[in-house]
């Protein structure tokens, strides 16, 4: 259900599994064994600002107090583990950092523009918890991520891979009186940090050598194994309509390994990698009678034709054009499969 923006499991995603793990536990903890402690945790402005408590901008701005906003929250950064696999975990560090900063800086500025323009008296406690930086993570997850349509409703409705993801910040946006404030924030923090504006990707960042020290010390506690299960058939299924979904996972499957074996070669040999040698199987299965009885003959059929917007939305999100030609062709304009492939590796 929550798969959509690549496979499963938290494989290559340690950052994404340290934030599930370390923040959850401590809401429960928390919640449940220790309230007394939730007045250290709360996200007090007025503190902030008149009793200089500058501390709360920490503690109240990482562990949610409200365990719904705590599952909500989890599993949008489950969601958005394809930019830590997409970006390396430093670069995804850095992106979090950023926006967490900016954002307490924006909190402060539409707390007091909402009062000095509108003159509605917010409230002191905002919500606490690591919500902006996940808020900001919707920025290149709109830019970025591709649309494709999964499902028609209601005439010009549809829904995509992507529906789902908005559907949950919405219920993480709705879910308390003056959540709008952090979420306003985060979006802004993240379109400062993702537009680089006045250079504060290079200001806030984690630097070389801490990156290195943090891979050398919590990689290894929370780093997952690579996933190797083969993923569910859909449950109500034909018999016929198993044995295709069954054959197409195959053919991905073989197309990840065959191209796990020769990636390693590729700067030796220079230029890019013959997709049509490689992966001739998933053209070719489109046109296999999967009923039982003879098989249709087969036709030599022209070279596929690419479409220039499939290629364009994946060379915005980082690769090159001709590693999109070869990705497209050899998933039959399947702008999902070749998304997701060439993100995994």
């Amino acid at each position: 259900m929550f798969t959509s923006t690549g496979s499963s499991g938290l494989y290559k995603a340690p950052l994404s599994k340290s934030l599930l793990l370390i923040p959850s536990a401590l809401s429960l903890l928390l919640t449940l064994l220790l309230p007394h402690c939730q007045k250290f945790f709360v996200y007090d402005l007025h503190a902030v600002k008149n009793d200089y408590q500058i501390w709360r901008l920490i503690c109240g701005r990482i562990i949610c107090l409200d365990l719904k906003d705590a599952f909500c929250s989890g599993l949008l950064i489950y969601n958005f583990r394809i930019f830590e696999r997409r970006y390396g975990s430093r670069k995804f560090a850095s992106f979090l950092l950023g926006s967490w900063v900016l954002s307490a800086l924006f909190d402060f500025i539409l707390v007091e523009a909402v009062q000095c323009l509108l003159g509605v008296s917010v409230a002191s406690n905002l919500p606490s918890g690591f919500l902006a930086p996940v808020f900001a993570l919707f920025v290149p997850f709109h830019c970025s991520i591709p649309r494709v349509q999964v499902a028609q409703i209601l005439g010009p409705l549809s829904i995509t891979n992507k529906t789902l993801i908005y559907i949950l910040g919405l219920q993480l946006f709705t879910s308390g009186s003056y959540i709008w404030i952090v979420a306003m924030s985060g979006l802004i923090s993240g379109m400062c940090y993702d537009r680089k504006v006045l250079q504060v990707h290079q200001v806030l960042c984690i630097p070389g050598r801490m990156a290195q020290f943090f891979s050398w010390a919590l990689e290894p506690i929370f780093s997952s194994s690579e996933p190797t299960s083969e993923a569910r058939v859909g449950m109500g299924a034909t018999v016929d309509i198993q044995r295709q979904q069954r054959m197409e996972q195959l053919d991905r499957q073989l197309m990840l390994s065959q191209f796990a074996q020769v990636r390693r070669q590729r700067q030796q040999q220079g230029g890019m990698i013959n997709w049509n040698r490689l992966f001739p199987p998933l053209r070719q299965r489109r046109n296999i009678n999967y009923q039982d009885g003879p098989r249709s003959e087969q036709r030599p059929s022209p070279p596929l034709e690419v479409s220039e917007e499939q290629v364009a939305r994946l060379m915005e999100m980082g690769f090159s054009r001709g590693d999109a030609l070869e990705a497209l062709r050899a998933s039959n304009n399947d702008l999902n499969v070749a998304t997701n492939f060439l993100l995994q590796h």
